[in-house]
């Protein structure tokens, strides 16, 4: 509950109000933002842990012993056992105002464990998940109860994490403060806390002064504008005359030479309205000698002022210099600058910080990093388009100071879309297009993708997985493209839709991430996710590093190695430490020139201490680390192990030269900034518009019993389901948030409004609870919700494959009373129960943002296409299993896919289009002619004589296999008819399934055979 020590909040505290200090009250008494004088937890008080076993415990318990407490007096009771990070936080569902007061504290019944606990307060952003974070600590050096105080001027800005979307000025403005957290030791403990407030009377806070930029980037013989502002604490004008003195500093340029020296004063007169600017000039000299950058530091100051958070700085640009020279070829650049670099300036390069994570900005420039990142979540504080470049380009001006303005590369998990941003195109996830068979398409994806990305000021993806996930019950098998390397390896083309537009792609997780063997994690209580990919060195090469090659032959620029460890017999090694891999299969064998990053934090889970991390992952190959968060730890190790000869500089130099090749290349050196030219396409209506189609064609129509599907649109349509409405659900993980989550969280269309625009006539009822009758069909969409990487692992806190109760009874209740369609929004597939009573059932994956998409075949607009990418498993007990496996009798089997299209109007449409092709495809287009043939077809466009349809299907198959001009879409739109046929007779799921697995391998004849043998 919330509390005053003052009377005129009382009655509030009784109602179990939030207490808002009006900004202008001075703080006469202590206030109490969390008490515990309640029968369960105050609203806003949660606990939080990596894993379940690290969450604690919170109960609200007696603690009349606490000194100076009433006889009935309660407090917070945490028992905890964390393995890697737990705690617990109150978060306020209103800002408070703390400015008035002078710092923060609580009681705390401790054990004397010695163990350092740390806490943070959660200043200002858009709540308490959004805000910047500020923290100070205490030793727990004495048993029973004791009251830690700390004042708001020793708190720092954490500096290891930061939220996404949380501010980043590093300011303490304490004027809209959402709540703190109590973050509990990597032990087991019980730690009683009690009356959380804010205390004392502020002291008066000063003038900010600030400069409109940080960095000031100018060539020889020029100037600089430099405009400073003062900001009063309150607001108001101020309220006396203040001067304001500046002057240029010492730094690495010299006055005189370089530029010329400047100081004076600013005057803001009484009254002057709070945010004023006033400017000062300052010129810079030329020469005809080369150079490196040169600083020049700006030094502010002023009785009762505040000087800015970080120094800003004038910088004349380096210049002259060979690598500065966009003529020159790549290689040549990359020699000369490297030559040039320090030791420290190498290592800098190596390092990949998150960009919540940096103490300060001008770390970029002290530490000389060569790359930041976003990861999942990790946003502006206003999620715009617009300020992730300007954000983007923030950072990028801080890499302007370093002596060789060696510009920043930024990463971002650009998944299925620019998925971290509000109001992009969300494409459906790699499950989804897989299902499309269709590379082209997954290309323009990419495409479309590579130009939001690069919009906002970002030229590195880490996309695509190209991992081939064996088991269902892995939680990150929907960024899958299949079960099967060949069709993996088809989608390869994503990787050309993203380079051949200036983003730099990922080919990722290197190698085997999909095979891990259920139970083998040791990741928190993770079952499945960066466990053991256990088998024989054949097997993996040919399930698993298939893809890779592939993403190697068409010039992958970057390639980020898995969390998961591989066993041939010998035991787990961390891919992070395969130096085998790496170095001599992806590297040497395979000839991958680009650069290898790291995965997130990776590097921690090798074995041994962190010196043996760092050595053990760059001498395996890796070229640069995502730290991400501990990055001055990372390069001061880094360093030590180099100049001690355990990492050799000739690794380090060639690490290095991978890094700046791929920054030469995107062209960095002469345009760092963001192209906001394209900011405006960033989730536009083309962009949609290609992400409905991908949508539509990754629909699977598993059953169709009387031919339900397409619904005419005069139908009266009841639709129900967890699903159905809500853009959360159907987008999946990595949509805004790493974890994604459900609701409204980005502009798009649910599935239900994509039907009421259809039908002309719609009942809608989630829980199928409004009246059934009166209706023509059901629509009941189930399924999951979002979840990202080990968090999706069945059996990770009671996860399964099983529809919840809720669905299971909509599914009941709708079509037990009339015809009806399921529509399963899922990342994989799911034990779908009995189907007796389903007549039409279509596996519509994670479809993202444009619903229509999924409705678009469901009232015909387009015909179902889409084919199984991964097995539809008949009973759990199955799992894992996948196409070729010796026992197979699947639900539905990999590749299975109902058509809604007339197969033989089909067939015409890929004859015309190979009758313009080179000679082999003249002559396929002429033996379907033949099997074109009247008397071979019934009226409504299936086949009537299937052996003379398959014979002159294998004859021209035959044929597309020589030609140089066939397409793979022409070729599967040959192979289709004879899948009809196959699903048709319901035998040989096998066949059917290795049919598909041959196709996707360019086998177009066998493929038919099988069919064929299927068929009979």
């Amino acid at each position: 509950m919330f509390r005053s020590r003052t009377p005129i909040w009382a009655a509030l505290a009784l109602l179990g109000s939030l207490l808002v200090v009006p900004p202008a009250q001075a703080a006469a008494a202590d206030l109490t933002i969390t008490d515990f004088e309640t029968d369960g937890l105050p609203p806003g008080v949660t606990a939080w842990g990596n894993d379940g076993p690290s969450t604690p415990v919170l109960t609200v318990e007696p603690g009349a012993d606490r000194p100076g407490a009433p006889a009935a007096n309660r407090v917070l009771k945490s028992v905890y056992d964390v393995s890697q990070w737990g705690g617990w936080s109150h978060d306020l569902t209103a800002t408070q105002d703390w400015s008035p007061y002078e710092g923060f504290s609580f009681w705390v019944n401790g054990s004397g464990s010695g163990q350092r606990i740390f806490f943070e307060v959660k200043d200002g952003g858009g709540g308490a998940g959004s805000s910047e974070l500020f923290e100070s600590s205490f030793t727990d050096d004495s048993a029973g109860w004791r009251q830690v105080k700390v004042p708001f001027a020793d708190f720092v800005r954490r500096a290891d994490y930061q939220p996404g979307g949380a501010p980043a000025d590093g300011e303490l403005d304490l004027d809209a403060m959402w709540g703190y957290s109590m973050r509990l030791p990597t032990a087991s403990g019980t730690l009683l806390w009690d009356d959380v407030q804010v205390y004392g009377t502020a002291p008066p806070r000063p003038t900010r002064l600030a400069t409109d930029r940080p960095v000031y980037p100018v060539d020889e013989n020029g100037s600089v504008r430099v405009r400073v502002s003062v900001t009063t604490a309150t607001g108001e004008p101020l309220p006396a005359d203040l001067a304001v003195g500046y002057r240029t500093g010492e730094g690495t340029a010299t006055p005189g030479e370089d530029y010329t020296a400047v100081e004076g004063t600013l005057t803001f007169p009484a009254g002057t309205t709070s945010g004023s600017t006033r400017s000062f000039t300052v010129r810079t000299r030329g020469d005809s000698t080369a150079e490196a950058a040169e600083t020049i530091p700006i030094v502010l100051s002023g009785t009762g002022t505040r000087p800015p958070a970080e120094n800003p700085a004038i910088v004349i640009n380096a210049h002259g210099l060979p690598y500065l020279d966009a003529r020159r070829p790549v290689k040549q650049r990359v020699a000369d600058l490297l030559g040039r670099m320090t030791l420290d300036e190498k290592v800098g390069q190596m390092t990949q910080a998150e960009r919540g994570a940096l103490a300060s900005p001008n770390d970029i420039a002290a530490y000389r990093l060569g790359s930041l990142l976003s990861g999942g979540g990790s946003m502006p504080a206003t999620n715009t388009p617009a300020a992730w470049a300007d954000m983007i380009d923030g950072f990028q001006l801080r890499a302007r100071q370093t002596r060789l303005q060696i510009p920043l590369i930024y990463g971002v998990d650009a998944v299925h879309g620019h998925n971290n941003v509000v109001g992009a195109t969300i494409f459906p996830h790699n499950v989804g297009l897989g299902a499309t068979r269709d590379p082209e398409l997954v290309e323009r994806t990419g495409e479309i993708t590579a130009r939001e990305v690069k919009a906002t000021g970002i030229p590195w993806n880490f996309s695509p997985c190209l991992c081939v996930s064996r088991d269902d019950r892995w939680g990150r098998a929907y960024e899958s493209f299949s079960e099967d390397p060949a069709l993996v390896t088809r989608m390869a083309t994503i990787i050309d839709g993203l380079q051949d537009n200036g983003v730099l792609a990922t080919a990722k997780h290197y190698v085997g991430d999909g095979g891990t063997t259920f139970g083998s994690s040791t990741t928190g209580d993770y079952t499945i996710d960066q466990g053991v990919t256990e088998g024989s060195r054949a097997q993996l090469e040919a399930i698993h590093l298939t893809p890779f090659v592939e993403a190697v032959r068409r010039g992958v620029a970057s390639v980020m190695p898995s969390f998961s460890s591989v066993d041939h017999g010998q035991g787990p090694t961390k891919m992070h430490a395969h130096r085998e891999l790496i170095t001599d299969v992806l590297k040497d064998r395979l000839g991958f020139k680009g650069l290898v990053i790291s995965d997130w934090q990776a590097i921690d889970q090798i074995p041994g201490d962190y010196p043996s991390d760092v050595r053990v992952s760059v001498n395996a190959g890796l070229d640069m680390i995502m730290v991400p968060n501990a990055y001055p730890a990372f390069v001061s190790t880094l360093k030590a192990e180099v100049e001690a000869g355990r990492v050799p500089l000739a690794r380090v130099d060639d690490a290095v030269a991978r890094i700046l090749t791929q920054k030469f290349r995107l062209g960095l050196f002469e345009r760092p900034y963001a192209d906001r030219s394209r900011i405006a396409d960033v989730g536009s209506p083309a962009h949609r518009a290609v992400a409905r189609t991908a949508a539509a064609r990754s629909q699977v129509l598993l059953k169709n019993e009387g031919g339900l599907l397409p619904l005419r649109r005069d139908a009266k349509v009841y639709v129900a389901g967890s699903n159905a409405d809500d853009i959360g659900n159907q987008s999946g993980g990595w949509t805004i948030t790493w974890q994604g989550s459900s609701g409204p969280i980005t502009p798009g269309t649910t599935i239900l409004s994509a039907i009421r625009s259809r039908a002309s006539a719609v009942t809608y009822s989630r829980d199928a609870s409004a009246p059934l009758p009166g209706h023509d069909v059901g629509v009941v969409v189930v399924g999951e919700t979002p979840y990202a990487e080990g968090f999706g692992d069945v059996g990770r806190q009671g996860r399964t494959l099983e529809l919840s109760a809720a669905d299971r009874a909509a599914i009941d209740r709708v079509c037990g009373a009339m015809k009806c369609v399921v529509l399963v929004v899922s990342g994989r597939p799911l034990l779908l129960g009995d189907l007796s009573r389903v007549p039409a059932l279509v596996a519509a994956w994670l479809p993202g943002t444009e619903g229509a998409g999924v409705t678009d075949p469901l009232f015909g607009a387009v015909p179902y296409t889409g084919r199984l990418p991964f097995t539809w498993f008949r009973t759990v007990e199955q799992l894992p299993i996948n196409v070729g496996d010796a026992a197979y009798d699947p639900l539905f089997p990999y590749g299975w896919g109902l058509r809604t299209d007339r197969g033989r109007d089909r067939l015409k449409a890929v004859r015309d289009r190979l009758a313009s092709g080179d000679g082999a495809s003249k002559a396929a287009a002429a033996a379907l002619s033949v099997a074109l043939t009247g008397p071979n077809w019934n009226t409504d466009g299936t086949v009537r004589d299937a052996r003379a349809v398959l014979g002159a299907l294998r004859a021209a198959t035959a044929l597309l296999e020589r030609s140089k001009t066939d397409t793979f879409a022409q070729g599967d739109a040959v192979v289709s008819v004879a899948r009809d046929l196959a699903q048709a007779t319901g035998k040989r799921p096998d066949l059917q399934a290795r049919a598909d697995q041959k196709l996707a391998a360019g086998d177009l004849g066998e493929a038919v055979d099988l069919l064929a043998q299927s068929a009979r």
